[in-house]
């Protein structure tokens, strides 16, 4: 058996049984090796299988055992800004080496998660436990990495993107941002969305389960199925809109509702900030 088979195994066995009788010397040892292999990117919260993202629940019950032992802690990464945390829930240790670039303002990433070479953080932004960030990706002011999220390669998270986190239920997919991704400044990607390669978001545009995207190019609706998340096509350039209430007392009253509306595609040539440029015109 692998060390990877038998830590799962170990933090499966450990995640059934009640807090109160969990060791916590031995708990804490499988926490620790388990953060050691989400800091390296050996393990992942969510892996793309075939084209098709498999949530690894044995992981996220790795990360909630964490919660469930720690003790709050005061900590510090320097002696100038303390806080209160589990102690199962430290900073992560970054070195030159990594080569990644935090700017100094305030920006926090907690441990058990990875942050690949040339990855950019600008202040103040947030990176939870879980999270994964591939290589020359920005992280922009103000934005949020939730727990488990997986982020690709050369996205651009604008200022006060959020990106929210799924720990729980531990069945339920992360939020996915593949390749190559811009979002758009103040957008949130929730409860579970795939983003998919080269899609761009536009500012203010918020996705969940519960809202339903209009492709007016391809005339269809793409919305959250049973079993499925809700999925934005590769290259769709998604804006905010809006659409009618189909209601007498809204027809009354005028009213209609928030709606994302994928507008056109990205062809090769065309960079992020240049499509939205046209299709907002």
């Amino acid at each position: 058996m692998s060390n990877k088979n038998s830590l799962q195994q170990r933090i499966e066995e450990l995640f059934s049984q009640p807090t109160s009788k969990l060791d916590r010397k031995k708990t804490l040892l499988v926490v620790r090796q388990l953060k050691q292999l989400l800091n390296n990117g050996t393990v992942r919260s969510a892996e793309r299988i075939d084209d098709e993202w498999k949530v690894c629940e044995w992981v996220k019950m790795g990360i909630l055992l964490a919660f469930r032992i720690g003790i709050l802690k005061r900590q510090s990464a320097t002696n100038i800004f303390p806080f209160l945390d589990k102690d199962t829930m430290a900073l992560k240790k970054i070195i030159p080496r990594d080569g990644v670039r935090i700017v100094p303002g305030g920006s926090a990433i907690r441990d058990g998660c990875y942050i690949a070479p040339g990855v950019v953080v600008m202040p103040p932004a947030y990176v939870n436990i879980g999270a994964y960030v591939d290589s020359q990706t920005l992280i922009d002011s103000h934005a949020l990495v939730g727990s488990c999220a997986q982020v690709g390669k050369r996205v651009h998270l604008s200022a006060a993107a959020q990106i929210g986190g799924v720990l729980e239920p531990i069945g339920s997919l992360p939020v996915i941002v593949e390749d190559d991704v811009f979002i758009g400044g103040n957008c949130g990607i929730y409860e579970g969305t795939i983003v998919r390669q080269g899609a761009v978001i536009a500012a203010g545009v918020i996705l969940t389960g519960s809202t339903p995207v209009y492709d007016i190019i391809r005339q269809t609706v793409y919305r959250r199925q049973s079993g499925s998340p809700l999925t934005i096509p590769e290259r769709a350039v998604v804006i905010a809109g809006t659409r009618v209430l189909n209601h007498p007392f809204a027809g009354e009253h005028r009213l209609s509702i928030y709606s994302p509306v994928i507008i056109k595609y990205r062809d090769e040539k065309t960079d992020a900030s240049t499509v939205l440029e046209e299709s907002l015109r």
